[in-house]
């Protein structure tokens, strides 16, 4: 043919050809640009269109230590100390208790949202510059139904059935600051005036504040308690500035800069309030525990001082000697020393385990008193009975008075302490929001995430199709295949060819209009007829050697554009002077007719069933009186029977000494084997592929079929080559036309 073999080295399996994917990329560059595009603007539209989102932060710190409870040994040496652990102060911070009181203060198990018009309602009335405190957005284009900005209400109390809960309500303004409140079906629950509570069956509304149009419409929902809290939990941060600092940063993101700032505020107060009450709790105890002591002790001086006038009447008032006062003193003090660390022993029972440093010191303590005790029994001992019972009776009731006088002071400085204490946590910073810059979301952000997403996106799709889809578009392939390339055709995209439609495989079908579509005769100067033409000079020469002048056209499957070869290759023979017939062999799905604007009427099947005469079939294309065609016919039940019949084979044999070629169009050979009963009749077999579409496999499996069959194909038409970056375009064929000088 003249033309010299490219060179190419194939690539392994494992190779990535970079040349290729780039070549890929800048074939599929439009749509890149234009998805990347898409996912610019869709983000601009986001950014400006998205309600912001405010950040309220407050600061606390947490002290590294309680104070001590006046009126008790500070244990903590005995314990031992450290810094606060942080994670155990978020952890209360974000309890149920602390957030469950910010929920209640504030009614946030009541969802209110205006309603407003559907996506660029909420960006208006965010919008809404009021004049005046209190002021509204006057209804835009009467949509009264609709929120335009200033509109606020404000529910402190909304008690539902159980059925109503987390469903959505609609609450309309009325006239005069009256409402009405339905369910999701539109039936009227309760009627009522804003300042006022309002009762209608099982539902209870408190309106507290009402500020919009009438016909404004709000969305109202219940939600249940524990949820609210549950999802305040989670949203709410709480970390704490430097390792081991004590400070405790408190931070919530919500459109409503108010509300964000109100529900950390409320936090951070109840957080200090249940630290207060925490700290106090300790000296409540224990000042319980001394009233709980002081009637008994009470009862005991009683008891004492009974005991010693009854002593003192019976034995005439006998007095204490020196000797026996001194003992009295010692042991009076080591007793009331042992009572004292009784009453203490007993409120550490309820706080320590006996193994505990501070319960071990105490008994210990208690043990040295204890024995200091026994020696003062024993010199007890050797004193005159007389002496023993009155300085036992004297020792019990200074010991009970001692004791029962300490209780008393103790419980007054329990009683101071628990009321001023302030705990060990303190506000440092109150909440605050930057209304001027919102935390979310990041414009510049979300603009440059979401166009490289969808430049990512868009090249992703295109490599994936083009593995999904690895259809050949260098013709230097299937040379390597051992298969020549008379001609790559150039994709025409000119307004000749007639409309077509793709299947879900990506077939075209050509669809009729009566109308003549021979792209050679209607746009003689399109690329795609140069190639034809190039085509027809390369069959000139490849068919001097044919065993008779029949060329068979056939492809690997639907679609690949064989008819349109079919046609116009025979309108560039006949433009050349030479006689030429087109048969359409194809009697399932023939589509020559269509390509002439003609019925398929009275075609080869009807010749072959011998329902009409072969010269009747045989009809001449307008303005090309030296091509002639045969259409398919009506669709026979046994097209492949007919083909074998040797009416066709006689057919041929008359068919060919009136032409100087006979082009016979026939299905696809790895459909049906119509392809290949036909070419074992003709001199010549050409294989057309389509570009991007069959596979180098699929080619090899149509080369078996016909060798099976005893076919050999001569070659390959690679048909509708589009432009790359990378590869061939139409085999060299370029634009040259005629112009003035």
């Amino acid at each position: 043919m003249g033309k010299e073999k490219a060179a190419v080295t194939p690539a392994t399996e494992d190779e990535i050809d970079l040349r290729e994917l780039v070549g890929v990329l800048i074939d599929r560059k439009w749509w890149v640009i234009a998805t990347t595009a898409v996912f610019l603007a869709a983000s601009v539209i986001y950014v400006l269109l998205a309600a912001p989102v405010y950040r309220a932060q407050a600061m606390v710190q947490v002290e590294s230590k309680m104070p001590t409870i006046p009126g008790l040994a500070d244990l903590t040496s005995l314990a031992g100390s450290g810094s606060v652990a942080a994670t155990t102060e978020i952890a209360l911070l974000r309890s149920r208790t602390v957030v469950g009181a910010a929920v209640d203060q504030l009614h946030l198990d009541i969802e209110v949202v205006p309603k407003t018009f559907p996506v660029i309602g909420g960006f208006i009335a965010r919008r809404f510059d009021p004049e005046s405190d209190g002021e509204i957005a006057p209804p835009f284009l009467g949509l009264t139904s609709y929120g335009w900005g200033g509109e606020a209400l404000e529910i402190h109390r909304l008690e539902v059935p159980s059925k109503l809960i987390d469903t959505e309500l609609e609450l309309e303004v009325l006239e005069g600051g009256t409402y009405v409140l339905r369910d999701e079906d539109g039936l009227e629950l309760v009627r009522g005036r804003a300042g006022e509570t309002a009762q209608g069956g099982n539902v209870v509304v408190d309106v507290a504040a009402l500020r919009a149009n009438p016909g404004m419409k709000f969305k109202v929902i219940k939600h249940r308690r524990l949820d609210v809290v549950a999802a305040l939990q989670e949203e709410l941060g709480a970390s704490e500035q430097g390792k081991e600092s004590g400070i405790l940063q408190v931070t919530y993101d919500d459109v409503d800069p108010v509300r964000a700032e109100a529900i950390v505020q409320k936090v951070v107060e109840a957080y200090v309030r249940q630290n207060v009450e925490r700290s106090s709790a300790e000296a409540a105890a224990q000042l319980q525990f001394v009233k709980d002591q002081l009637p008994t002790v009470r009862k005991q001086v009683e008891e004492a001082q009974e005991a010693m006038a009854r002593y003192q009447s019976s034995a005439n008032s006998v007095d204490i000697t020196m000797q026996t006062k001194g003992l009295l003193e010692q042991e009076v003090a080591v007793e009331t020393s042992i009572q004292q660390l009784r009453l203490k022993q007993a409120e550490m029972d309820r706080s320590f385990t006996r193994d505990h440093p501070a319960y071990r010191a105490l008994m210990s303590q208690i043990g040295e008193l204890e024995a200091r005790k026994a020696g003062f029994r024993r010199q007890i001992s050797e004193l005159p009975d007389t002496q023993q019972e009155l300085l036992r009776l004297t020792r019990d009731l200074q010991v009970s008075n001692e004791l029962y006088t300490a209780l008393l002071n103790q419980a007054q400085q329990l009683d101071v302490a628990r009321a001023g204490t302030v705990g060990n946590v303190r506000i440092v910073d109150p909440a605050v929001v930057n209304i001027a810059e919102p935390v979310k979301p990041r414009k510049a952000l979300v603009v440059l995430v979401a166009t490289l997403l969808g430049a990512l996106l868009s090249i992703a799709a295109v490599f994936v199709q083009r593995m999904l889809n690895p259809g050949i578009e260098d013709p230097a392939v299937i040379e390597e295949l051992g298969l020549p390339v008379y001609a790559a055709i150039p994709l025409s995209n000119s307004k000749a060819l007639p409309t077509a439609k793709r299947d879900r495989l990506g077939v075209h079908h050509i669809r009729a209009d009566g109308r003549r579509h021979l792209l050679a005769v209607n746009e003689p100067a399109d690329l795609a007829v140069e190639a034809l033409r190039s085509l027809r000079t390369s069959l000139h020469f490849a068919m001097l050697e044919a065993k008779n002048n029949i060329l068979t056209i056939c492809g690997p499957r639907p679609g690949v554009g064989k008819t349109f070869v079919s046609s116009n290759l025979a309108a560039v023979i006949a433009q050349a002077g030479q006689r030429v017939l087109v048969v359409d062999a194809d009697m399932r799905k023939g589509a020559l007719h269509k390509w002439l604007g003609i019925s398929h009427k009275n075609g080869l099947s009807d010749v072959l069933v011998g329902k009409l005469d072969l010269d009747a079939a045989i009809h001449a294309v307008p303005d090309l009186p030296n091509m002639h065609y045969i259409v398919r016919g009506d669709i026979p039940p046994n097209p492949s029977e007919l083909l074998m019949h040797p009416r066709f084979k006689q057919i041929l044999d008359t068919l060919g000494p009136r032409y100087d070629l006979v082009i016979i169009d026939t299905p696809p050979i790895l459909a049906v084997t119509d392809g290949a009963i036909v070419g074992a009749h003709a001199g010549s077999t050409l294989l057309v592929t389509r570009f991007g579409l069959n596979q180098a496999k699929e080619i090899v499996l149509a080369l078996k079929r016909f060798e099976q069959n005893g076919v050999q194909v001569k070659g390959t038409i690679f048909n509708a080559v589009e432009k790359r970056a990378t590869g061939y375009y139409s085999y060299g064929y370029y634009e040259y036309k005629s112009g003035n000088t």
